[in-house]
């Protein structure tokens, strides 16, 4: 007899991504608040969001004058967004989430305006806290092919994969049941990042089947979110159904999960067949 596989071990993991061009804006030296350690972004108060790394240089290649002691054209940090659109800057997603004054990165005011871009910097997947269900729909798409060439008629004879799925979680916007600390992301963030146009709403998903240290499955693809209803009940969870399409083509891998390949606590890496790589001190 086969065995029968229950729905206990998978789960959900993102990585946020930016899928539109940077935000071009002027750091003005009165948008930068030193004491409190805050500053300001022009007419783009929905583009950021609490949690986001962002990717902030100079236009012109001249060092950034924003962060004490950073004195580089650019830099990454997360940011923490607060309720009139300031932003405050930290080394860890974490406490970016709690948003703590005292442990954000000290500022300075640039001594004249500063033409800067602003764009998502480059991730790590996090779980998804709180997560109920999911469920991936994935159809072939029909492909057009007369005007193509041989080559692509070769590629993409028999179409392209793309598919559409659901969300379920416990609402939640700080605290975590899947993990702990830089590991986490919050449903919270899927309804801020529905509504968010400057830099887009996309996340590459991880959808896992099934998840151990032996052997992972999964289907992994860009998603865009495109809806996010909040369910209110007295006497029951607030919850967040959420519903996405995917943009670009849907895998479906097997094997060692990725999150096991680098330990940061260890000084080796994981091979796909188990040996060790040392890492030199």
């Amino acid at each position: 007899m086969n065995g029968i596989y229950l729905g206990n071990e998978g789960f959900v993991e993102l990585e946020r991504v930016s899928n539109n061009l940077p935000i071009y804006s002027k750091l003005d030296p009165e948008d930068v608040n030193v004491g409190r350690r805050r500053w300001s972004v022009d007419d783009d108060r929905e583009a950021l969001i609490t949690g986001d790394r962002l990717a902030i240089s100079t236009v012109d290649g001249s060092n950034l004058q924003l962060v004490a002691g950073h004195d580089f054209p650019d830099g990454l940090w997360f940011c923490h967004v607060d309720p009139i659109g300031g932003i405050y800057l930290y080394e860890h997603y974490q406490q970016a989430i709690n948003g703590n004054q005292s442990q954000a990165l000290p500022l300075v005011a640039p001594t004249q305006a500063q033409d800067i871009t602003i764009s998502l910097g480059r991730e790590r997947f996090r779980c998804i806290a709180n997560i109920r269900d999911w469920s991936l729909t994935t159809s072939r798409e029909a492909v057009d092919l007369t005007s193509l060439g041989e080559e692509y008629r070769r590629n993409y004879t028999n179409g392209l994969i793309s598919g559409q799925g659901t969300l379920s979680c416990f609402w939640d916007y700080k605290s975590c049941a899947c993990g702990a600390g830089d590991l986490v992301t919050y449903p919270q963030y899927m309804s801020q990042l529905v509504l968010r146009t400057k830099l887009g709403g996309a996340i590459r998903g991880r959808f896992y089947i099934l998840a151990s240290p032996e052997v992972s499955i999964w289907y992994e693809a860009l998603c865009i979110i495109t809806n996010v209803a909040m369910s209110f009940e007295p006497t029951q969870p607030v919850g967040s159904q959420i519903e996405f399409v995917t943009s670009g083509p849907v895998a479906i891998r097997m094997g060692m999960p990725p999150s096991y390949l680098l330990q940061e606590d260890l000084d080796y890496i994981l091979q796909e067949d188990d040996d060790k790589i040392g890492i030199e001190a």
